[in-house]
């Protein structure tokens, strides 16, 4: 499903920043990601690099 597919490039594209800067961005998710909608973001988001990735997922890209 179209929801199913850009929460988890979202969810990957936040951690893949953290893990970049782990210092200025902090990302939770609950232990059950399929389950929660909830995510817990603290710090600076590269939003043009959130953004392609979400212009990605619809146009159907990886």
């Amino acid at each position: 499903m179209l929801e199913e597919k850009l929460t988890e490039a979202i969810v990957e594209e936040l951690k893949r920043q953290a893990a970049i800067q782990p210092q200025s961005l902090q990302v939770e998710r609950a232990d059950d990601a399929k389950a929660s909608e909830e995510l817990v973001v603290n710090g600076r988001i590269d939003l043009a690099a959130l953004v392609m990735v979400i212009a990605g997922s619809v146009a159907g890209g990886p």
